[in-house]
């Protein structure tokens, strides 16, 4: 709603990089965090988490720009990530590479920086979800209203409140939108209470990352009916990002049953 957070000296501070530094700096001090009750090399897990953030965003950045090629005018537009414009699915994916690159290099143990992980990413994408809110980005399909006026406004029907951008903003100016930024935010932040409450409870390793990629797979399919951004592929009428969906939801199934296996196996 605030692309521009303040100006300093003439330079645009924008509410977007503010929002998505604050995510990633609170999921850097949850993860370091976690990591030491857990006896783990806090600084190599701080280098891993370095390397995989590198991975994470340099390809969220390039699957933004392969979707959305019309904001990009000219070359310096590439780099421009704190005015909105990076791709979660694209940062999991690269981040998943860095992680088992520095992973691997630093001899953690796998499934329980995934476990720890899961959690700090949650916390962390739900933040930098109110980034996409003011930026505009993500932003939903029509909504039907008629107050257009800049802000967040209620409503009787689903999901009871819809958003309506200024201009300046990446999404449509003075157009009723569902408000699928702030319902990813909502939903992300019930994910990390939940996947923090099963963390104590956990029966093995890799079981909270297991049920994150079910709960958040399951939330994105959903939200994706309501979003502006994908449209659906033709043949099947589901976006690529809800067949990524459902991958994360039938990945966490066998993951789950695998580990829970393994973990039968070594109690014999």
């Amino acid at each position: 709603m605030f692309p521009v957070l303040f100006e300093f000296f003439g330079i645009k501070i924008y509410t977007y990089g503010v929002l998505v530094a604050l995510g990633v700096f609170v999921g850097y001090f949850l993860l370091l965090r976690l990591g030491k009750k857990e006896g783990l090399n806090t600084t190599h897990l701080e280098n891993a988490l370095l390397i995989t953030l590198f991975f994470g965003i340099v390809f969220a950045r390039i699957t933004y720009i392969l979707e959305h090629p019309e904001q990009v005018g000219k070359i310096l537009d590439v780099f421009a990530i704190w005015q909105g414009g990076l791709t979660f699915f694209g940062g999991l994916i690269g981040g998943l590479l860095g992680a088992l690159f520095s992973i691997h290099r630093y001899k953690l143990p796998l499934w329980k920086t995934a476990d720890l992980s899961a959690i700090a990413i949650a916390i962390a994408h739900s933040i930098g979800r109110l980034g996409c809110t003011s930026a505009g980005c993500c932003y939903g399909k029509p909504f039907l209203a008629e107050n257009i006026s800049p802000g967040i406004h209620l409503s009787s029907k689903f999901p009871f409140f819809y958003v309506v951008f200024p201009e300046g903003a990446v999404a449509p100016p003075y157009m009723p939108l569902y408000p699928t930024q702030l319902m990813e935010f909502f939903g992300l932040l019930l994910i990390f209470f939940i996947l923090l409450f099963f963390y104590r409870r956990k029966p093995f390793d890799g079981a909270v990352f297991s049920l994150y990629l079910l709960l958040y797979g399951a939330l994105r399919f959903f939200l994706e009916f309501y979003r502006g951004v994908t449209p659906p592929i033709e043949p099947i009428g589901l976006t690529w990002n809800q067949i990524v969906s459902l991958l994360m939801v039938l990945s966490s199934f066998a993951l789950m049953f695998v580990l829970r296996h393994e973990g039968k196996v070594k109690k014999t």
